[in-house]
């Protein structure tokens, strides 16, 4: 795996490939979360510390057609100056003369930072002559973006064909994420449990079958709990149901027992009368739910099961919440888990958090700094875990 560690920057301008999706304030565009653009740090130090100069580009959101003011990676300048601690050039647009300008004129220790590439469509068709032009930029190409891994764009993939092998590499972002998925899913030490939550069946069925291979333990929490729990002939209330999933469910449960990985589903939840924080709340167990009623978290002894599992565990992968973590009333379960898994960590286990939602629970509860790994990529950790090939990380390691 070559990355920025094994290179000599002197003299040399490199495009790194960041991502720098992160949320702008509606009212004023500021960031309001920074985390993307921390963990682009060690990257963009690394190369103007060995004296070389960076041109970043990015995506930020979904522009439809072309630019959009809310969407132009300006909005970052100040920010992204102050967490430099010097001065961020911008260029409001990533190809063409005026880009090119700017990208030759920079000296060592500089920085540019282009215009949003998906304000040109070619961007996520994967271009090859748009990738061409970004390449011309740099001398060197970066890729940091682990969050854009699994798309075959012309930033994240189809412009490694314009470098030869060794003026390609990973950024030390994108290395320590490929590490850490491979640590958890090749490297790992038993007991493996895997905390998959989350609303839909259907979103995490791969994932599942594939920790079917490798875990000791799957622990299956949030609302795609009761469709197994329907599939099993529970009664579930009104609580989320994929019922175009349920012989799936099933399929998952007799596979699990076919390879002998302990499933566990939460025994009891928290329950209310509606989709709602300040809903009347009651208790139950999961396959007890009543009509009119929902499951929106796990109960007590759900969260005492999980809860032993976890630490009994040398390693641990956690994607989705327990419940409706967003809403005070339905945090509790998800909480609890994340304590858990800070606690194992802290006996010893190697614990990888990754997913929206679990990244932001982590973040929620302070926990963060309390788990071996936090991934910033949601869909591209997830299609790792289900064993693809992410053309990102291809695009390097080929």
């Amino acid at each position: 795996m070559r990355t920025i560690q094994d290179f000599n920057f002197a003299g040399k301008r490199a495009v790194i490939r960041v991502d720098f999706n992160v949320p702008l304030d509606k009212a004023t565009f500021a960031v309001t979360d920074d985390t993307r653009l921390r963990a682009a740090l060690p990257t963009i130090n690394k190369i103007l510390h060995d004296g070389g100069s960076v041109v970043l580009m990015s995506h930020l959101g979904r522009p439809k057609g072309g630019p959009e003011d809310k969407y132009s990676l300006r909005h970052i300048v100040a920010h992204l100056s102050q967490l430099l601690n010097r001065d961020v050039q911008f260029v409001n647009d990533c190809i063409g003369d005026m880009v090119m300008s700017a990208a030759r004129q920079l000296q060592p220790g500089q920085v540019l930072l282009l215009e949003n590439l998906r304000f040109h469509p070619e961007e996520e068709k994967g271009d090859h002559a748009f990738a061409e032009q970004l390449s011309k930029l740099g001398d060197v190409y970066v890729n940091d973006a682990f969050g854009t891994a699994h798309r075959a764009h012309a930033s994240t993939t189809i412009i490694a064909n314009y470098f030869n092998t060794g003026n390609k590499m990973f950024g030390a972002l994108m290395a320590a994420e490929v590490s850490a998925g491979n640590k958890v899913l090749h490297q790992h030490e038993k007991p493996f449990t895997a905390i998959i939550g989350g609303a839909k069946v259907s979103d995490k069925i791969l994932i599942l079958e594939k920790l079917l291979e490798k875990a000791d333990n799957v622990i299956i929490g949030g609302g795609m709990a009761y469709t197994f729990y329907k599939a099993m002939g529970g009664q579930i209330g009104n609580s989320l149901c994929e019922e175009e999933r349920l012989d799936t469910a099933k399929q998952l449960l007799e596979t699990a027992k076919a390879k002998g990985v302990n499933i566990l589903l939460p025994v009891d939840s928290i329950t209310a009368d509606k989709f709602d924080n300040d809903a009347n709340i009651g208790s139950a167990n999961s396959d007890q739910i009543p009509d009119g009623w929902m499951g929106l978290d796990i109960g007590e002894k759900a969260i005492a099961d999980f809860t032993a599992a976890i630490l009994k565990s040398r390693t641990i992968l956690w994607n989705g919440p327990m419940g409706v973590f967003e809403m005070t009333n339905f945090s509790k379960g998800t909480i609890a888990i994340a304590r858990a898994i800070a606690e194992a960590t802290a006996n010893g286990a190697y614990s990888l958090v990754g997913g929206g939602d679990s990244v932001a629970a982590v973040n929620k509860f302070n926990l963060a700094d309390k788990v071996s790994y936090v991934s910033t990529g949601g869909g591209a950790m997830l299609e790792f875990f289900e064993g693809k090939t992410l053309p990102g990380v291809a695009a390097i390691a080929d």
